[in-house]
């Protein structure tokens, strides 16, 4: 049995600039796992910085590398290695990345896709598209164009003092479709008036407007603006989703395997929010076609309602380092056929792309 850990870099296809900064490449790491011939692969979805999360790749190769490999060694289900692992406080894009290698494994053992262990499936996810700050006219033609793809919802992000204008300049031009903003966290309370202002434009909601760990604050917002509010920073855990909708901090749950501690918990999550008649969706973190196989089995789950941040990786790579990248059609995405989650890697070009690889064990 072998694990090995890949640092991989793509460069993206243009900068995707949002309130945290400008993002030029994928700085991704591949977790590789063989044992007797059956071989899984998952992807941690931590960056170089700890800007999204306090995780980066350097906190995370230091957590899978010295407290969870020891555990793989019994390759433990996915459910069993949860429980194992929460000995480690936080840490979840780490304790996800491992969690879903056990998920592809076990999958591959038993001759069957992902998507199907992960209980009824609707059999596709519904794709949106998530557009970084730009010029007004080049962000008009990104919409119109992803309109014309089918992309079943564009989302906008925005940052303070800009969101009004960034948000008019779509919805002047583009009346009818579904369009959502995402602050990342820029806004405080104190800024509720010119979040309000949003309301006019019938947004299907607000993605994480204030700080990354607040939920008293949403809830208080909530009360003052008509635009649903969807939570994706806040919620890192089954229990944080279920105080989120029980204080009406959130209406919606963007939900990132990667951010929750992985697959099992993100089930968890939609259950509550359906449990709370609220809504859940997919995020992405502009994972290689390793970990957004893993996002499309997760998003193809019927109780997963709105569409995702899980468009094809052409949006993002020349090139990716799997040989079956999905497609899209009527925007939507089904994911693979063969078992696990079904991707071929493309050793050649993943060699070439790799800027380090540690041999845990």
């Amino acid at each position: 049995m072998s694990l090995t850990i890949r640092h991989v870099r793509l460069p993206f296809l243009a900068p995707f600039t949002t309130s945290f900064g400008t993002e030029a490449e994928r700085n991704a790491l591949i977790l590789l796992l063989d044992s007797d011939g059956v071989k899984a692969q998952a992807e941690c979805v931590a960056s170089v910085a700890p800007y999204y999360s306090y995780e980066d790749n350097q906190t995370a190769l230091h957590v899978i590398r010295d407290h969870f490999a020891k555990l793989l060694k019994d390759l433990p289900t996915p459910q069993e290695f949860t429980l194992k692992a929460d000995h480690v406080r936080g840490h979840n894009m780490a304790k996800a990345a491992v969690e879903m290698l056990l998920w592809d494994y076990h999958s591959k053992r038993k001759g069957v896709p992902l998507v199907r262990e992960l209980g009824p499936s609707k059999g596709y996810a519904d794709v949106g598209i998530s557009l970084g700050i730009d010029k007004k006219e080049v962000t008009r033609k990104r919409v119109e164009a992803a309109v014309e793809r089918g992309y079943q919802r564009v989302k906008l992000k925005i940052e303070r003092g800009k969101e009004f204008d960034i948000v008019k300049s779509v919805r002047d031009v583009f009346p009818d479709i579904v369009l959502s903003a995402d602050a990342n966290s820029c806004y405080r309370l104190k800024d509720a008036p010119a979040i309000k202002r949003l309301d006019r434009f019938g947004l299907v909601y607000l993605e994480q407007p204030l700080e990354h760990d607040d939920l008293l604050d949403h809830a208080k917002l909530a009360k003052e603006i008509t635009t649903p509010i969807c939570l994706d920073e806040s919620v890192t855990s089954a229990d944080r989703a279920a105080q989120a909708f029980d204080i009406g901090a959130a209406q919606v749950v963007n939900i990132k395997p990667g951010r929750v501690g992985g697959l099992g918990n993100s089930m968890e999550i939609a259950k509550i929010a359906k449990k709370h008649k609220g809504h859940v969706w997919i995020g992405g973190m502009f994972e290689t076609g390793v970990g957004r196989s893993f996002n499309i089995s997760l998003a193809s789950s019927k109780l997963v309602d709105y569409p995702g941040d899980t468009s094809p990786n052409e949006k993002y790579f020349t090139r990716d380092i799997v040989k079956n990248p999905f497609t899209m059609t009527g925007g939507r995405i089904r994911p693979n056929k063969g078992p696990g989650v079904g991707i071929e890697l493309d050793e050649r070009y993943l060699e070439k792309v790799t800027v380090k690889s540690w041999k845990i064990f």
